[in-house]
């Protein structure tokens, strides 16, 4: 029997895409989200005002609202009293404004951005120079620097940087899903990019170092500690 070319292609394509999908999750906690479809929100204080701080805090917390907590992530940077570290809009509120200074550290790593989510439910990933404050954005934090911009790997990374760490980070799919991702072990920032592009993000933006954990029962990884500042959660109503 003669074999069509066209699916050897298609063949070897998926044998390829199934291999490198297996190295993605033996290296990284990887969660995706339909931002239309699922429950997203970002959390820093619970009723009381007082910061959550921790994954298992706000598995409390949301339990407490009657929601289960099925992904959780550190949302961004933070100071040392765990307040944002730049935008942060949480309901609609700007609880926290925009840093567009300069400065030293991996925040101030240009260009510096912004993850967002509309009252449509819709997802962005923007630089924060290009950002700009509308009553349509409910959820919003910034961090630095991006990842990938607009489907390119930022190119202050270097394939062969010793600067590892572990490290998470957030990208938009074309579709407008939501990709979370973090290193179980540590990673340069030209290869934990690499990740969010070989993905298919759009745009990706990095969220955090040492301090990144992740809580993703589904797939037995489970983080509840921690001192955090901003946290994004995934929740479903409980039975």
């Amino acid at each position: 029997m003669k074999l069509n070319t066209a699916f050897i292609i298609s063949f070897l394509f998926f044998i390829f895409s199934c291999k490198e999908k297996a190295e993605h999750e033996e290296n990284f906690v990887i969660y995706q989200v339909n931002p239309q479809k699922q429950n997203i929100q970002l959390y820093w204080k619970n009723h009381q005002n007082e910061i959550l701080k921790s994954i298992r805090n706000l598995e409390k917390y949301t339990a407490s609202q009657n929601e289960k907590l099925v992904f959780a992530m550190n949302g961004g940077m933070f100071e040392p009293d765990y307040s944002p570290k730049g935008l942060y809009i949480e309901n609609n509120v700007v609880i926290h404004p925009a840093d567009t200074s300069k400065g030293n550290g991996n925040f101030y790593l240009p260009p510096n951005g912004i993850f967002y989510i509309t009252r449509n439910h819709l997802a962005e990933i923007i630089e924060t120079q290009k950002f700009r404050i509308t009553p349509d954005i409910k959820y919003a934090t910034q961090s630095g620097p991006m990842l990938v911009i607009e489907n390119k790997i930022n190119t202050a990374f270097q394939s062969s940087s010793k600067n590892l760490n572990i490290r998470n980070g957030v990208g938009i799919l074309d579709n407008g899903e939501i990709i979370f991702a973090m290193s179980k072990k540590k990673v340069n920032f030209y290869d934990f990019a690499s990740l969010f592009k070989e993905m298919g993000c759009r745009n990706a933006l990095y969220l955090d170092g040492f301090v990144s954990r992740t809580y993703l029962p589904e797939k037995k990884w489970i983080q509840k500690d921690g001192d955090l500042g901003v946290m994004i959660g995934v929740t479903e109503p409980l039975p």
